[in-house]
């Protein structure tokens, strides 16, 4: 008996796939190798997708700005970073950053930065500094803001 899934079937399980979550091309095509599809059956699977919009790149760069913002806290550096890994077009990333607001965006560096000054068991000022920025710059925020943020909190402290 043979298990190779036919170009429909994968098809169908490629819809279902893109249905429940927003995926980049480069997900897609990975997936469609592992359900066993050949090269030129990959490229009308993706064609299929695009054609019925299950597969929109500029709508999965939108949601991913907007939701590793939103609930990871992730500053536009490590964004437009995971986007560009993710093979997305640099007008569909300037598309994407339009998702977060900058008020929206100030708030959350704000709260992310006090959060994290607080948690620092550190007494060396020098070493808690340190922990402190290089945590806001693995998050993907901009120095400018690491360092301003970081001048604001040692006044107040």
């Amino acid at each position: 008996m043979n298990n190779k899934l036919t170009v429909i079937q994968a098809q169908l399980k490629l819809e279902y796939y893109c249905s429940y979550q927003e995926r980049c091309h480069q997900e897609v095509v990975q997936k469609s190798y592992e359900l066993g599809l050949k090269p030129n059956e990959v490229d009308t699977a993706i064609v299929h997708l695009l054609q019925n919009n299950f597969l929109n790149e500029e709508r999965f760069a939108r949601s991913f700005a907007r939701g590793k913002h939103c609930i990871k806290k992730w500053g536009k550096i490590r964004i437009v970073n995971e986007l560009k890994l993710r093979h997305i077009s640099a007008s569909n990333i300037k598309y994407a950053l339009t998702e977060i607001l900058e008020e929206e965006y100030q708030e959350n560096f704000d709260y992310l930065a006090k959060r994290h000054w607080e948690t620092i068991r550190e007494s060396n000022v020098l070493k808690k500094k340190k922990k402190f920025c290089d945590y806001l710059l693995r998050k993907g925020w901009e120095s400018n803001l690491i360092y301003e943020k970081w001048q604001e909190i040692s006044i107040e402290k």
